[in-house]
């Protein structure tokens, strides 16, 4: 079936969301395989990277809203790789922190810069004005989802 304007669809924003979501996964998920990474574990990654002094499990369960259980998954698969590893927090050594491993700085990297080629085939069509638009209402609906 042709999509096309005016389907009964096309006027469902969640179902547009949800598509236009689907489809900058998997392009993000095929670029990403090279480094032995999907997007949940790259973005574990890419927080883990970006805090110098470490994020807790509920830290990343709550950026990216999923189980905490879901996020012991995905660190201890980063952590088998040698990307993160966890440490006892200073402030509480009931809490571990996870850091990101020199190794985890250099994949982050890689497939940072293959992840947003990827990205341009499903937002190649935008224009630099466009994709700020949408980067900004797409963080305030997160922002205002809680």
């Amino acid at each position: 079936m042709e999509v096309f304007m005016g389907h009964p669809l096309t006027d469902d924003l969640g179902f547009l969301l949800s598509r236009a979501s689907g489809a900058v996964v998997r392009a993000t998920n095929a670029a990403l395989v090279a480094h032995g990474l999907r997007v949940r574990q790259y973005s574990v990654l890419v927080l883990a990277c970006d805090a110098a002094e470490g994020v807790t499990q509920r830290e990343l369960a709550d950026v990216l809203g999923l189980d905490p259980s879901q996020v012991v998954l995905l660190v201890d698969e980063l952590t088998g790789r040698g990307l993160v590893e966890r440490r006892p927090s200073e402030a509480d050594r009931r809490t571990r922190l996870v850091l990101a491993t020199d190794a985890g700085h250099e994949v982050r990297a890689a497939a940072e810069r293959d992840a947003a080629v990827a990205v341009e085939g499903p937002l190649g069509l935008l224009a630099e004005a466009e994709r700020d638009r949408l980067r900004d209402v797409l963080t305030r609906i997160w922002t205002a989802a809680g």
